[in-house]
């Protein structure tokens, strides 16, 4: 469920409202994954600028490619777009907690903000099961946030494994 905001400063207020709004986009692309038939997560890369600077969807299955998370897809857009692999002072928006490969790409990237819906109770790396990204022993620190529309996030999930399970079970 959606953590209530309590006492926000005009500047939390207006950081809110940007999360709401990118996390909504994100969620289009998890979309358009389902579409596809990929695990519905999307994930969105700002600049330090806060411009779109690149987007992905899950696409591991129609790349063959087991790296083709959300995450990586839209940091390796960002990548190309800046031509440089650091991503400093960017934002990523994803609509699930990333795993640890993911949450791994985004220290060496140097994200400087990570966003994410759902939490995932059985791969998360950043809360959930794991912590990867708080470790004090890192050279890079990354600020983040979860549950940002997390009740749409998690049920974009769940209605794509109750169809699947459906289309299984006939």
């Amino acid at each position: 469920m959606d953590a209530p905001l309590l006492a926000l400063t005009e500047a939390d207020s207006r950081q809110t409202e940007a999360d709401a709004h990118w996390m909504r986009h994100a969620r289009q692309l998890a979309e358009r994954a389902a579409a596809e038939g990929e695990v519905p997560v999307g994930a969105v890369l700002l600049a330090a600028d806060g411009a779109l600077l690149a987007e992905g969807w899950n696409r591991p299955i129609a790349l063959h490619d087991p790296t083709a998370h959300a995450e990586i897809m839209a940091m390796r857009a960002g990548a190309v777009a800046l031509g440089n692999y650091r991503l400093t002072g960017t934002t990523l928006y994803v609509t699930l907690e990333p795993c640890a490969m993911c949450a791994g790409a985004i220290i060496h990237a140097r994200v400087r903000r990570l966003v994410f819906g759902a939490r995932d109770p059985k791969a998360g790396a950043v809360h959930s099961v794991y912590d990867l990204i708080g470790r004090p022993q890192l050279n890079h620190a990354v600020a983040w946030v979860g549950g940002v529309q997390e009740a749409d996030c998690a049920e974009q999930l769940r209605a794509f494994f109750r169809a699947r399970r459906k289309l299984a079970a006939n």
